[in-house]
């Protein structure tokens, strides 16, 4: 059996072929094999098929295969050569951990003869992993006074490799002062210990550094390292040492609490816990320990509370340093205070005034000052000064006297008051002062005359101004204060083309603002030159005038006024004569304006706005000038009546027109035989056109009243049947007894034979309206039969059928509708079982062409709607709502009404199946009041 050995430690992969062991069967039929671990995937393992006594292709034939037992499958077969490889990395580490022997079991099964086979496979062990410890550094303190001979435990590597591949033995790094004891127990376990061979000295070596190594015994051997590290520690032996025996320091007085001194320092060569160094303040009687505070760590010595020269000038203080462990030592402070400047100069006003007035001459006197200083010698030796430059002066009177004095004359307008200061200083080392403020006031006088901000105004006003209207503002400034610098202002008045100033414009004595009194008219005054005055109310009083230019500005309010051609004033008009010989750009006239306006509200364009030949005729856009533009014909009237407008620049433009009439003729005396005829007639009767309108008014009433006498007389026809059927039957068979409804106790037959004429003076108002059908397919309610004006029945028809049912409203049948697949039919013939019929009697015959034709008539009006609705012409009331214009011929298109705008209804929109303008039927067509 071949066997495939894997090193990782070697420069590659090594494949060893050894016979590592031999198949054994017994009993049942074990087969076991040995192979070492960390073999790649697919590694032979052993020959599988030659230990069953099979042939390779005879393994996927008789169904051989490796019963799992519940672990991840470390070993697989191959089919074709029959042998049994391993399936991944195996690690023996991982399966079998420490234990010596490391076997891996499974079965595998021969499906064909349902036999099993146990298969076990040892792995054997390779020095695969090298000793490793736990940390990779250790540290052992050790005191400089340990005996010789004492051990100390060190850390144990462990190596998980068995056999004599695991961990053989440790060694020691070589040094002085230590040596390696390895301890073995009865498992075999080996613990390595480290024993001080020789005293340690901290002042000679504070550090030691040591290696340990752990090694295993396989080939090549593997180790593993540990880095010792042994730290000396130190014993007390000396004690804290104070870097001088006495310290000396000198402090002024009135320091601030708190204020650090000095800071003393001990030393201890010890290390550790025996080197830390306390220090203590020694208990003395008196009052040290309050004064005096000393920090037990740094050895600062700081001020509990102010010191005074002058309760104590010198202090003896004692202090203490101890290290750890207890050793100490004592030392002492020696503390000065020095007299300092500590009071400053005190300053006390005695007298003081304070205002001054302004023409005050130098040396007026102002205050009496008084310094004093509580320090002796030179700290209370005091000058006293005034700070900046200032115009006052302090002289010295008796003992520490001074007094405060102008040393000039002042002047309000550039100083109106003064923050004096007033310093006094010690001769102290550092000096100090103490400074006292006095405020002055100066008092005015009046002696600055108001002034305007400009030597001269100029204004502007348009033309045309409300009354009252804010013109301009002037402002004078008074640099004086309180009443020396309230100004008033005033005009001085003047003469304006007669009239006082004082009736042009007035100004606000307190403000300044002046204002309009009347409304300007450029035309008549353009500019005012006006003097304004503004006074103070000082006394003596001061004052000063300024020169304003008050100016007009022009506004479009004149329109061109035409000054040729004139209007004559007898009433007659004014005729340019032109030769039809003219040519083109011939002058006819000259239009000539002037506007009272000035720049561009004077602007004055010319514009032809109508002529009665268009295009005969030019005028030019600023001369006025009219031409001709083209020659003259034949065909061109003798009479031209032109109308120029004459238009400014204005905003908005102003525009001025002028009819002019031009006669063209051949020569002068045809001109003057044709000027009679420009002349209006003094008589309109004799006139022929008026004549001819008479007549026409004349048989156009004659037409409209033949009209009314025919739409009458059918009327009147359609009535006396409707009674003789009423007489004859009664009621009509079939009717449905919604058709009637009461008003007023007449009983009016509606939507069939119901109509309307309305007459009003405007022909074009006449009109005749039908029952208006019900655009829904059902038939009318009472409300809407309520609101149409029938015709009403006579009551003669009423008394002669007698049928008091006629006299009963019946209720409106909402719900009874026309199928889309019924044929048009009379309403009569329908009796509430939706089977409409074709009038099949002679007088349903009559009737509908009697409808037909009065709705053409009622056409030929102009005016009405066709109040059927839209392309029904009144008859889908009577035979239902499926019968349209369709059945019938429009006549409508052939009507034409002569001096009416009236048009005739279109049916598209009810054939094309829109839904009709007037709704429900219930609404009339006209907005209209009509007359019964």
């Amino acid at each position: 059996m071949t066997n495939y050995l894997r090193f990782r430690t070697g420069g590659g992969l090594a494949l060893l072929c050894a016979l590592l062991g031999t198949l054994c069967k017994t009993g049942s039929g074990q087969i076991r094999y040995s192979v070492p671990e960390e073999l790649d995937k697919g590694s032979f393992v052993g020959n599988i098929a030659k230990d069953l006594g099979l042939e390779p292709w005879e393994l996927a034939e008789r169904g051989v295969r490796i019963v799992s037992r519940g672990r991840t499958q470390l070993f697989a077969l191959n089919q074709r050569s029959g042998s049994l490889i391993t399936a991944g990395r195996v690690d023996r580490e991982e399966l079998c951990a420490q234990s010596t022997q490391c076997l891996v079991k499974f079965n595998i099964l021969v499906e064909d003869k349902l036999k099993i086979f146990d298969v076990e496979i040892e792995i054997k062990d390779i020095n695969d992993n090298a000793p490793d410890f736990v940390t990779e550094e250790l540290e052992i303190k050790i005191g400089e006074l340990t005996a010789p001979g004492t051990r100390f435990p060190l850390k144990t590597a462990f190596d998980p490799d068995v056999g004599v591949n695991s961990l053989q033995n440790y060694e020691l790094s070589t040094n002085d002062y230590f040596s390696l004891a390895v301890n073995s127990l009865s498992d075999g376990a080996k613990y390595p210990e480290l024993v001080l061979e020789r005293a340690l000295d901290r002042e000679e070596k504070k550090v030691h550094q040591l290696i340990l190594i752990a090694s295993d015994g396989g080939d090549p051997a593997h180790s593993g390292s540990l880095c010792i590290q042994v730290v000396v520690l130190d014993a007390n032996d000396n004690p804290p040492v104070f870097t001088q025996p006495e310290y000396r320091v000198s402090v002024q007085e009135n320091l601030p609490v708190g204020t650090w001194l000095l800071t003393v320092n001990a030393t201890d060569p010890d290390e550790g816990f025996n080197s830390q160094v306390s220090y203590i303040l020694d208990k003395m009687p008196g009052k040290i320990a309050q004064i005096f505070h000393l920090n037990s760590v740094t050895g600062d010595i700081s001020i509990l509370k102010s010191l005074d020269y002058e309760d104590a000038m010198f202090y003896e203080i004692k202090i203490e340093a101890q290290d750890g462990p207890g050793l100490l030592s004592r030392a002492k402070i020696l503390v000065t205070v020095l007299d300092m400047n500590d009071n400053a100069p005190e300053v006390t006003i005695t007298s003081l005034i304070r205002s001054v007035p302004e023409e005050a001459t130098a040396g007026r006197e102002i205050a009496l000052i008084n310094v004093h200083d509580r320090d002796s010698g030179q700290n209370g030796q005091v000058t006293v000064f005034i700070l900046g430059n200032m115009p006052f002066n302090l002289e010295k009177s008796i003992d520490q006297y001074y007094r405060l004095v102008t040393a000039r004359s002042l002047d309000r307008e550039k100083v109106s008051e003064y923050n004096i200061t007033l310093r006094a200083t010690d001769g102290g080392s550092p000096p100090l002062s103490t400074d006292t403020h006095i405020t002055l006031y100066v008092a005015d006088i009046n002696d600055n005359p108001p002034t305007f901000t400009h030597d001269s105004y100029l204004a502007y006003i348009p033309e045309n101004n409300p009354r009252g209207a804010v013109i301009f503002s002037v402002t004078a400034q008074d640099p004086d204060s309180i009443e020396n610098a309230h100004i008033t202002y005033a005009l001085i008045e003047d003469t304006i083309q007669g009239a006082p100033l004082s009736t042009y414009v007035s100004i606000n004595s307190d403000t300044g603002v002046l204002y309009a009194l009347c409304s300007f008219d450029f035309e008549q005054v353009r500019d005012l030159r006006l003097l304004v005055t503004a006074s103070d109310s000082g006394n003596p009083q001061l004052s000063s005038n300024v020169s304003m230019s008050l100016f007009v500005l022009d506004q479009n309010d004149n329109m061109p006024e035409i000054l040729y051609p004139a209007l004559p004033t007898d009433g007659s008009t004014g005729v340019e004569l032109a030769p039809r010989s003219a040519e083109p750009g011939y002058l006819v006239t000259k239009v000539v304006a002037v506007d009272r306006d000035s720049g561009q509200n004077a602007w004055l364009s010319y514009h032809l706005l109508k002529a009665s030949e268009p295009g005969l005729f030019t005028v030019g856009l600023h001369t006025g000038e009219v031409r001709t533009a083209r020659a003259l014909l034949d065909r061109d009237a003798l009479k031209q009546n032109l109308v120029v407008a004459v238009q400014d620049h204005g905003q908005p433009p102003l525009s001025a027109t002028i009819t002019l009439t031009v006669a063209v003729a051949d020569s002068i005396p045809d001109v003057l035989a044709d000027l009679d005829s420009f002349s209006p007639s003094a008589n309109p009767e004799d006139s022929d056109l008026t004549l001819y309108l008479v007549v026409a008014v004349a048989v156009v009433s004659c037409v409209f009243l033949a009209f009314v006498i025919i739409l009458l007389a059918l009327r009147l026809r359609h009535w006396h049947r409707s009674r003789l059927l009423q007489a004859s039957r009664g009621v009509l068979p079939g009717m449905p007894v919604s058709h009637f409804v009461g008003m007023d106790g007449v009983q009016a037959f509606l939507q069939t034979y119901s109509h309307k004429v309305s007459l009003t003076s405007d022909s074009r108002e006449t009109h005749l309206i039908f029952p208006q059908p019900n655009y829904a397919d059902t038939l009318i309610s009472q409300e809407s039969c309520e609101k149409s004006e029938s015709l009403l029945v006579s009551e003669d028809l009423l008394e002669t059928t007698g049928d008091p049912k006629l006299l009963q409203q019946a209720p409106p049948n909402t719900d009874w509708r026309f199928s889309q697949a019924q044929r048009p039919g009379t309403s009569s013939s329908q009796n509430g079982d939706e089977t409409g019929t074709w009038p099949n009697n002679q007088f349903d015959t009559e009737m509908l062409q009697a409808m037909i034709l009065a709705s053409a008539s009622e056409a030929a009006d102009g005016s009405s709607t066709l109040g059927g609705g839209a392309g029904t012409m009144g008859l889908s009331a009577r035979y239902g709502p499926q019968f349209t214009l369709q059945h019938v011929p429009d006549y409508r298109q052939n009507v034409y009404i002569p001096g009416s705008n009236a048009t005739l209804t279109n049916a598209a929109g009810k054939r094309d199946g829109k839904a009709p303008a007037g709704g429900n039927g219930n609404k009339k067509k006209s907005g209209k009041k009509e007359k019964k």
